[in-house]
């Protein structure tokens, strides 16, 4: 016997909350892969972990945001636990070795390949490892050009995405690319959503009796969600994160060189050669005054366009 199958029994409101999950773990997983490769001297290893850690838990959570209005009419849908986590773990994983192929070998055509190749079939196995993880009385069967497309929008979108990552620097380029890749994940999903096909087993009406899918899934959501949002202040209050480059060196349109952790001062003045008081006053203009002693011709001087903003 055929079920009935009903990927929408909540309209459209589980697609574009499934979609804007997608575009959160998006957004922030590429601003983190864009800080580490931006400032080779930051923390490359723990920016590009958080970056995998973002965009596998967004994908992973609009997956499951998308099946709680997933229904087969005749039965009941439940999942096993161990398998629905093991899903969530190959997408963080697998996200992560593209990531950190892309993350230290930059935007060449070879990095973006395999990087691409293995965060898109990362995605598809997440995808069909979840799928495997629901238990139902029957069995699923999937239509293979459709499963082999769903494949393909996976791995066109994550090499796209990194690319982006590594090549765009600007806020609202970034965000743009989120958004795509967003539509990209949420149209992998119900690609292969449409592959599948439900044949019971047994009398179905005996079946009916069990938990919703919500009340088996949200609780299993929360912990994902709330490392979202944790990774979400993260990149707020990271100024590099958001604005792509410090804005004093923005301003002053010059890249710093820092010393021992600290901005560099600036050129420094120099005078020419002279004796008596002209030389005094030069070296007083060039290196400062003595500890405790204003000097000859003291006077407030406005800091330097390279401090603008410390």
């Amino acid at each position: 016997m055929q079920g009935t199958i009903d990927g929408f029994s909540y309209g459209i409101v589980t697609p574009l909350t499934a979609f804007l999950m997608a575009c959160l773990g998006s957004a922030l997983g590429l601003r983190c892969t864009t800080r580490s490769v931006r400032n080779a001297r930051s923390f490359k290893a723990g920016w590009l972990a958080l970056g995998s850690a973002a965009i596998g838990s967004g994908i992973w959570t609009m997956h499951f945001i998308a099946m709680i209005g997933f229904t087969v009419d005749e039965v009941s849908i439940t999942y096993d636990p161990p398998i629905t986590f093991a899903s969530l773990g190959v997408a963080i994983v697998m996200v992560g070795i593209g990531i950190f192929i892309v993350g230290h070998r930059g935007a060449t055509p070879m990095a973006l390949v395999t990087g691409g190749t293995i965060t898109g079939l990362g995605v598809a196995s997440m995808h069909y490892l979840g799928m495997a993880g629901m238990r139902l009385p029957g069995t699923l069967a999937y239509d293979t050009v459709t499963v082999t497309l769903s494949v393909v929008i996976a791995v066109v979108a994550a090499t796209a995405a990194l690319w982006a990552a590594v090549s765009i620097h600007g806020f609202l380029a970034s965000l743009g690319a989120s958004l795509v890749m967003g539509v990209a994940v949420t149209g992998m999903h119900y690609t292969g959503m449409a592959a599948v096909s439900v044949h019971l087993h047994g009398s179905a009406g005996a079946a009916r009796a069990g938990e919703s899918a919500a009340s088996l899934l949200l609780p299993m959501l929360i912990g994902p969600l709330v490392f979202l949002i944790v990774a979400g202040v993260v990149v707020m209050f990271d100024p590099l994160l958001v604005m792509g480059e410090p804005e004093w060196e923005r301003r002053s349109g010059r890249v710093s060189v820092p010393v021992s952790g600290l901005p560099d001062a600036g050129p420094r003045r120099t005078s020419g050669a002279g004796t008596g008081a002209g030389a005094a006053d030069a070296g007083a203009q060039a290196w400062g005054p003595a500890p405790g002693d204003p000097g000859p011709g003291a006077r407030h001087e406005s800091r330097s366009p390279y401090y603008d903003g410390w």
